[in-house]
């Protein structure tokens, strides 16, 4: 049967679904990818391969399935990098991690015996290691105040109200207010270095086990538990029956591609799918996948003008990226914390974790997220047992 064309409904679901998924995460990518050690060009080259891979897959994956199969980046990923730090080796030895954690994806989409152990890790211990992930970056606004209290409590309000009124607006909005901040008190973005086209940067991986170990595993398991399983959950609760395995390896595939350029994961979506998936994509859902085929194509383009973004952000103090990158993170970090502490017999589980990961403390290099995964399962096999017993 020959496809139709997108409906107006279906192109502007998409369009405004590539707005909010991008404007509202960018600054949490960036801020990961600076953190593990890239520099300016490198963190660029990052953005866009990543921009341009998610939107890629999202149209193979829309139009092959002919469901609303949106991808998005890994924004729990890259709170992860923020989080944890630059290893030794730098940011190649990062991009060697990303390597490992695109070949765990394509593994678990295709070994399924593998894919069910990933979704056997319980799920108060995943959400408690993202919560110990996020933390930091959510402590950002307050920090702002502290440093710059005019321009961070105009960007934290302006957050607060439209929020409350209208929510999938309120990150680009405070990043608007920001952008209006470096305009009016820095002088003029400085462009005259920029490529209007951005141009990837190949990096050389490095493979070190410290990487492995502190980024790759723990990249892993938060982009499958946070946003390939949930990304899954949403198209089934609008109708749609997806086979998990290939939509898991395609996104594997192309964070392999984006992983040599500086890009750390793409995965399914979740916010984004809901948006493509609802009924404001359009009254058939037969056809609402036009809406995810149409939201991939404007994050390839948002990609294209990568260098732009970068551009921005150099010229704007890092304590504002980072508060609008925590106000972000915010709902993220709630969700996680109530799924985590929700089951009474594995909240003191979920509370190790937690600590854990946010003391952002490693050990024999390794970070805490994977230290804080390791103390909570240890505590809760031990619990389980004196129960038993």
């Amino acid at each position: 049967m020959p496809q139709k064309l997108p409906t107006l409904q279906a192109v502007f679901a998409g369009v405004l679904a590539a707005i909010v998924g991008f404007t509202s995460s960018f600054a949490i990518v960036i801020q990961g990818l600076v953190a593990s050690g890239a520099d300016q060009q490198e963190a660029t080259s990052g953005l866009m391969a990543l921009s341009i891979a998610m939107g890629v897959c999202a149209i193979i994956a829309s139009l092959a399935t002919r469901m609303p199969v949106s991808v998005a980046w890994s924004t729990p990923g890259a709170a992860l990098l923020a989080s944890a730090g630059a290893v030794e080796g730098g940011f190649p030895a990062a991009v060697g991690a990303f390597i490992i954690c695109a070949l765990l994806i394509v593994v678990a989409g295709m070994v399924r015996p593998f894919g069910r152990a990933v979704a056997a890790i319980p799920s108060p211990l995943a959400n408690a290691m993202l919560a110990g992930v996020l933390f930091g970056l959510c402590l950002a606004p307050v920090k702002a105040v502290a440093q710059m209290p005019v321009s961070a409590l105009a960007i934290i309000l302006t957050w607060a109200i439209a929020f409350r009124f209208i929510r999938l607006y309120a990150v680009p909005l405070a990043m608007l207010v920001t952008l209006a901040i470096v305009l009016t008190t820095g002088g003029p973005v400085d462009l005259s270095g920029t490529d209007l086209i951005s141009r990837p940067t190949l990096i050389t991986p490095v493979f070190t086990l410290e990487a492995m170990i502190s980024i790759a595993l723990p990249l892993f398991i938060v982009t499958m538990a946070s946003q390939n399983i949930p990304g899954i959950a949403v198209l089934r609760v609008y109708g749609y029956h997806p086979n998990s395995g290939p939509l898991f390896t395609l996104s594997g595939l192309f964070s392999l591609l984006a992983a040599p350029f500086g890009g750390h994961a793409v995965n399914l979506a979740a916010i984004t799918a809901a948006m493509c998936a609802g009924e404001d994509a359009g009254k058939d859902p037969a056809q609402r996948y036009w809406a995810a085929a149409v939201n991939g194509l404007f994050y390839v383009v948002f990609g294209l003008f990568a260098g732009l973004v970068m551009a921005f952000v150099a010229a704007t103090p890092a304590i504002l990226i980072e508060a609008v990158a925590g106000l972000a993170l915010l709902a993220a970090f709630a969700s996680s914390m109530a799924q985590a502490t929700q089951a009474a017999e594995s909240r003191d589980s979920a509370i190790i974790t937690f600590l854990v990961t946010a003391s952002g403390v490693s050990y024999f290099g390794v970070s805490g997220a994977f230290w804080g995964l390791i103390a909570g399962g240890a505590f809760m096999v031990l619990s389980q047992r004196k129960s038993v017993n």
